[in-house]
């Protein structure tokens, strides 16, 4: 598995979880639920920023989109891949 994809999977359960959390404190406000998705979530987005800094091979603007929460690790999936594009010389 290529590490643009894991940062992409990482990335997407990141988001997920943010909105999961967010419905449940609109909603039904279960702690239950909260307490588990709570630290899911920081995991995710701490390995969503560690795979984009792996990733980002000295280009910044990988890592610095990862550190935008929820959506940060799919937009830096998507610069490493158009970065990547770029450099092979692909289409």
């Amino acid at each position: 598995m290529s590490p643009r994809r894991i940062l992409q999977i990482v990335g997407t359960i990141e988001l997920a979880t943010l909105v999961v959390l967010l419905a449940n404190l609109v909603t039904v406000h279960l702690p239950e639920l909260s307490r588990v998705l709570g630290p899911v979530h920081g995991l995710a987005y701490t390995g969503t920023v560690i795979t984009a800094v792996l990733l980002s091979k000295g280009r910044h603007r990988v890592w610095l989109f990862s550190l935008i929460p929820g959506v940060g690790g799919l937009l830096a999936s998507r610069t490493a891949s158009a970065a990547a594009i770029t450099a092979s010389g692909g289409d």
